[in-house]
């Protein structure tokens, strides 16, 4: 595109998932720095949307997954009369793909076609350029690129209220030291064990005079896999699983000194906050998924992943390929985690 096409309206589809939506923030704000008029309109998911709630200069259309039919009508509906200059096709499932036909725009931005799939093609009139082994952030900032932005924006702040950020404070014990963990993943054999989560809290109780959080979704088996971690250390432990709200999470990992979690929406929560993360990466390439902001904290199995469950290397398989198996996260050991939070915690928020 050249730089005289500019785009007045735009309209960003992309719904989930929690970690991809915390990417997208810094696209937003380098879009509003070069185009400090354009008007954003972003149709999201509605988990997401708590999240992102408030974010400067953006209308939301929220399309909740699970009613589907419902969400297609109220989508109809916002933008009936309406014609965006230019619509960012973000996500690419055959579902996205089909819905995003419903948004009116002159010009339909997706991706390029080794990345393109489930009739992604047949949506869209434009297309960013390739880019080979890419981390999804860097990918989701070539729409902002071929918008004619050129100079990224790194801006994570979000619209976090007082409230939230005073419960956040109110969590925080007498102890030097706050450590968060974040022990789910959705994906749950992107998880680490319950014997080895219980095994690292020990070692770090007997190393550092820390606080420990744990936190998870409110979901069944989340609450009762921290539930376990809880029953099996021989520490105190603060157990906030399924009890704070997104937002209270963000307030919360803001005024912790360090966050622990597998490759997950709060790993990338904590590191947009500017809060150090160890990430817990075998299951999936952390180059790929892994922090962005802390990624010499990341505790990197997924050569030796890569090997053992697929026997090749990370330079022979196609760029994102998961190792998803079981045994996959056991080849983080605790020893390697703490020599992490050594690091972590000699050199404390950027």
């Amino acid at each position: 595109m050249t730089t005289n096409q500019r785009p007045l309206s735009l309209c960003i589809f992309r719904l989930s998932a929690i970690g991809d939506v915390s990417h997208l923030i810094p696209v937003v704000k380098t879009l509003q720095a070069r185009y400090p008029d354009i008007k954003i309109t972003w149709v999201i998911g509605r988990l997401e949307h708590r999240l992102l709630s408030g974010l400067a200069g953006v209308e939301f259309i929220v399309f909740d997954k699970n009613n589907m039919w419902s969400s297609i009508k109220e989508l109809r509906q916002a933008v009936k009369g309406r014609s965006f200059d230019v619509l960012l096709q973000m996500q690419l499932s055959f579902r996205a793909n089909w819905v995003s036909r419903l948004i009116p725009a002159k010009r339909r931005l997706g991706y390029d076609k080794a990345r393109s799939k489930e009739l992604h093609s047949l949506v869209i009139n434009e297309r960013i350029a390739p880019l080979p082994n890419y981390h999804v952030l860097d990918g989701f900032m070539q729409f902002a690129y071929h918008l004619g932005c050129d100079t990224a924006v790194y801006d994570w702040s979000l619209a976090i209220s007082e409230t939230d950020r005073q419960w956040a404070q109110q969590q925080i014990g007498n102890k030097p030291i706050t450590i968060l963990i974040s022990p789910c993943s959705s994906h749950v054999l992107r998880n680490w064990s319950v014997t080895n989560y219980a095994a690292l809290i020990d070692r770090i109780a007997s190393l550092y005079n820390a606080q420990i959080i744990l936190t998870a979704s409110p979901a069944a088996k989340e609450k009762a896999f921290v539930a376990e971690i809880a029953a099996k250390v021989h520490v105190d432990v603060t157990n906030l699983a399924g009890e704070d709200t997104l937002k209270q999470l963000w307030a919360l990992m803001s005024v912790v000194d360090l966050v622990i979690s597998p490759d997950s929406g709060p790993l990338h929560m904590a590191g947009a906050t500017g809060t150090p993360v160890i990430g817990l990466m075998a299951a999936s390439n952390p180059q790929r998924s892994g922090s962005y902001q802390f990624p010499h904290l990341t505790v990197n199995k997924y050569p030796e992943a890569c090997q053992q469950f697929l026997h090749k290397s990370v330079n022979e398989l196609k760029w994102g390929t998961k190792t998803e198996f079981p045994g996959a996260m056991d080849l983080i050991t605790v020893d390697e985690v703490l020599a992490k939070v050594k690091i972590a915690l000699s050199k404390g928020k950027v």
